[in-house]
């Protein structure tokens, strides 16, 4: 089944309602919002690199707020163990029986806070619950629910004492991006409200998790074109031939790019994928997944201008007006 105009509009009006919402805890940052929001349902997770004070856990906490779920914050550090993540399985006595407790990455938006400062066995914890949405304690599977976004974050401007999270981790991650500082006019709104330490719980919930697991489910019935299909491919394939990269993008990325840009096409009333869908998420999906040439990266080449440079030498299909 393909989603149809109606479905496409009516999502259009729900994600704004959602952005919308969001931005009232999180001002003046609807292109965030809206991209992590995206990725949520596109069933993916995010990786926030950014500076401290910038709204992390206010922005995990209104995105629980809104689809009426539940919100975690793990602070990694280097003494954090798995278990400490994922729960662990306790002998109760008066049952006679081994109990499963819980973790916090159990919850619907889990803010894993300067990931990179833990261990990498500690980093580890994650990757099958990120895969998968479950998590797997003494040989026992214990899903994680739905929606479930991992909400990752790195300081930029600290690194000692940190861990560099290797490729296959960053590739678990749908995007990435940065929600950055406010510009003068929001700042002074947000320092007028600064009495208030808690936005998030002002906010009221626009709709349920069974509803956020349902348009997630919507969203992949939106209508890709083989030309589009192809475009991708080929921009995938020229990051890995560019002589500045080492490590290119993979078909996980190639995949990623085409879940979050069904949901992109939605979230602008589309119930099909344009190419410049495809243009408009190169950026946050794929920068983390590339790996430059020492070289090269000397020379001043980053993972903006190597993409950037990949979009322009591959030629776009014509975009169709419908599916």
């Amino acid at each position: 089944m393909t989603m149809t105009p109606e479905q496409a509009a009516w999502f259009q009006g729900t994600f704004a309602r959602l952005v919308d919402n969001v931005d009232q805890a999180l001002m003046g940052k609807r292109d965030v919002v809206g991209l992590v929001l995206a990725a949520m349902l596109a069933e993916g997770h995010v990786l926030l690199e950014d500076a401290p004070g910038t709204g992390k856990t206010s922005l995990a906490k209104a995105l629980a707020a809104t689809v009426q779920g539940t919100s975690s914050r793990i602070q990694f550090t280097p003494d954090l163990l798995p278990s400490d993540v994922t729960g662990v399985t306790i002998y109760d006595q008066a049952s006679h029986r081994f109990e499963f407790h819980k973790g916090p990455v159990f919850a619907s938006i889990v803010l894993a806070d300067e990931i990179n400062r833990a261990s990498p066995k500690t980093q580890s914890a994650l990757l099958e619950v990120m895969e998968e949405s479950r998590v797997t304690v003494d040989g026992v599977a214990h899903e994680a629910g739905r929606p479930f976004l991992v909400i990752a974050t790195q300081n930029p401007i600290e690194q000692a004492g940190t861990y560099k999270l290797p490729e296959a981790q960053l590739d678990r991650f749908l995007i990435k991006t940065s929600i950055g500082y406010p510009d003068l006019a929001v700042a002074e709104r947000i320092l007028a409200g600064a009495a208030d330490r808690n936005p998030s719980a002002h906010l009221s919930p626009l709709i349920t998790t069974g509803a956020v697991a349902d348009m997630a489910d919507l969203a992949a019935t939106v209508h890709v074109e083989s030309a589009v299909l192809r475009f991708t491919a080929q921009l995938a394939e020229a990051t890995r031939e560019d002589p500045a990269a080492r490590l290119g993008v993979s078909v996980r990325g190639s995949l990623a790019i085409i879940r979050i840009a069904k949901v992109w096409a939605a979230a602008q009333g589309r119930h099909y994928v344009i190419p410049d869908d495809i243009k408009d998420l190169v950026a946050p999906v794929w920068t983390h997944r590339l790996v430059l040439d020492p070289e090269a990266e000397f020379s001043g080449t980053t993972a903006e201008t190597l993409l950037a440079r990949v979009v322009d030498a591959v030629a776009a299909p014509q975009a169709r007006s419908a599916a």
